[in-house]
């Protein structure tokens, strides 16, 4: 029996921090924290202050653009 907690893997996550998207994109922090500050971005979800990442629109975002 494990004691510590088990971790739901990246691609089963509806949202993900700001470090976990920076991780699975490959795309800095900043540049993930400057798109989730911009007018209208599709895929930022406010938690309070805290700003998360809706992953399914993050990833439409990246395969749609050609440069961020």
């Amino acid at each position: 029996m494990s004691t510590e907690t088990e971790k739901v893997p990246i691609p089963q996550k509806l949202t993900l921090t700001i470090k976990e998207a920076a991780e699975y994109s490959n795309i800095g922090i900043n540049k993930i924290d400057s798109l989730l500050r911009s007018y209208n971005c599709p895929f930022v979800l406010y938690v309070g202050t805290k700003k998360l990442v809706k992953r399914k629109e993050f990833e439409e975002c990246i395969r749609t653009q050609v440069m961020i």
